[in-house]
């Protein structure tokens, strides 16, 4: 037989090699898994290597022990533990193998952890980016949001018409340059969260309507109504608005627009009446020539009658009497003609102060016999303007016999002239202490026919003829009066138009 010492020693030497050899792996692998705690294949490795290292013990261990057992002539010992060695032998095999097989699940949770951390990684990346140029976002998010702020704020503040926001109840907001201007103050703070849109209308039924059909329907639109200003004065004004919602916590708001169209109405005014006066012109001068045709006749044949009748006869008186009123009724039918007509008008150089002074040197007699003291407060600056003077003349004539017949008694006119250099035109004013106007006939005065005084006392013409003079010239003439206080004429005529060349 082969001796088997050499066996012996030979598996002596290679269980411990394969103890110390495996202890080695176990100390390299835990190193890795220190330098890399998160890697699943070091911790596979890691679980492998104890797998393998108790295995090396078991079976070494056994070997060793078999040996030395054997050559001390205790074989009947081994004999006994083999068993228990092959056991744990047995264990430490399926101890590894089933470490083996886990591999490839322990593979995919390692690859899905690498997907999952640079994901992380990813996020992570883009968080600290994020929050390296966070302020740089917030500073180009705010300087855009300025921007934006800058370019409505311009829009709001430099638009012509009044733009305002307010709070559910009508409380104003906020209100731009031109809604400030249309409400006559100078200073926002006089108007935010002091102010009600209710306080600004002229009608409170209206804006009652207004309110309820903004709430019905959300929105109003070019809603023609008059709102009041500072100073008392009324505008004709399109409102329009409407109801913005809330956004979480912040209440819903008013927004609107009111656009001032007092101009507007006032040249539709003028334009109406001026239709008015071309179609009554035009049937004036008809009715005119047919009536005054058989009006002469009447008055021809009357005086015809009076030759052949003693003036102490009733036949006579009686003949008198129509001859009088046909006279009345030529005289009404020649301010028709003079109304219906057509006129050339013929500006000529002249001065407004001299036709004041020529107007009141004719009527200055019937002013004294009256009682009524005649003011005249004549800006001597006014320059000479290129103006039909008759006719202009006929216009302060109409407008002092109209003051005339309006006082009762004694009372006082008071004329001004003035040069609006604002405006560039000639203002001049006849204010009376009469009876005044009441304001349910201030729009008609203007009108033909119109009159309030007694029959035989006025036709009804010499405003409006008045009227379409100041118009031919390019001027305007208005009206204020106040019962029981007296009237005031306001005559606008513009020098651009009326001044002589060269001035």
């Amino acid at each position: 037989m082969l001796p088997l010492f050499p066996v012996y020693l030979v598996d002596l030497i290679g269980s411990a090699s394969m103890i110390v050899i495996s202890f080695l792996c176990v100390m390299l692998v835990r190193t890795k898994k220190r330098e890399d705690p998160t890697n699943a294949i070091w911790t596979y490795l890691l679980w492998l290597s104890l797998a393998l290292f108790a295995f090396a013990i078991s079976r070494s261990v056994g070997h060793i022990i078999k040996h030395i057992l054997i050559v001390t002539g205790k074989k009947s010992i081994w004999l006994q533990l083999r068993p228990f060695s092959g056991a744990m032998n047995t264990i430490m095999f399926v101890l590894v193998a089933s470490i083996t097989l886990f591999f490839q699940r322990v593979q995919n949770i390692y690859f899905q952890i690498v997907k999952d951390k640079q994901k992380i990684q990813r996020f992570s990346e883009k968080l600290m980016w994020l929050n390296r140029h966070l302020e740089d976002l917030v500073s180009a998010r705010t300087a855009e949001l300025q921007a934006s702020e800058t370019k409505y704020r311009r829009i709001f503040e430099g638009s012509n018409d009044m733009l305002f926001v307010a709070d559910n109840s009508g409380t104003f907001f906020d209100v731009n340059k031109s809604g400030l201007d249309l409400l006559g103050y100078q200073d926002k703070a006089e108007i935010i969260k002091k102010i009600n849109l209710k306080d600004i209308f002229a009608n409170g039924e209206d804006f009652q309507y207004i309110f309820n059909e903004l709430h019905e329907k959300g929105i109003i639109r070019d809603h023609e109504t008059a709102v009041i200003s500072k100073d008392g004065s009324t505008k004709t004004v399109l409102f329009s608005c409407t109801i913005q919602p809330g956004q979480e916590d912040d209440p819903e708001t008013l927004q609107g627009v009111i656009k001032d169209i007092t101009h507007r109405k006032e040249i539709e005014k003028h334009m109406l009446r001026a239709d008015k006066l071309a179609s009554l012109g035009k049937l004036s001068a008809g009715l005119a020539h047919e009536i005054n045709n058989p009006l002469g006749m009447i008055l021809g044949y009357t005086q015809l009658l009076l030759r052949y009748e003693k003036p102490e006869t009733q036949r006579y008186s009686d003949l008198k009497i129509i001859e009088k009123h046909v006279r009345n009724c030529k005289a009404i039918v020649e301010d028709l003609l003079n109304f219906a007509r057509s006129t050339e008008t013929k500006k000529i150089e002249s001065n407004i102060n001299e036709l004041l002074r020529d107007v009141l040197k004719v009527m200055e007699h019937q002013f004294e016999m009256n009682g009524i003291e005649i003011i005249a407060d004549l800006n001597e600056e006014l320059p000479n303007m290129t103006i039909d003077p008759e006719k202009i003349k006929q216009v302060f004539m109409n407008i002092l016999m109209n003051a005339k017949d309006a006082i009762q008694g004694r009372g006082k006119i008071t004329i001004k002239s003035d040069l609006n250099s604002r405006d560039n035109t000639v203002v001049i004013t006849f204010s009376d202490t009469g009876c005044g106007i009441r304001s349910e006939n201030l729009p008609h005065i203007f009108d033909p026919f119109f009159t309030t005084k007694p029959t035989g006392k006025g036709t009804g013409l010499g405003l409006s003829v008045s009227y379409g003079i100041i118009q031919d010239h390019g001027g305007n003439i208005e009206v204020e009066s106040k019962v029981d206080e007296g009237t005031t004429f306001i005559v606008t005529l513009p020098v651009k138009d009326n001044r002589l060349k060269g001035e």
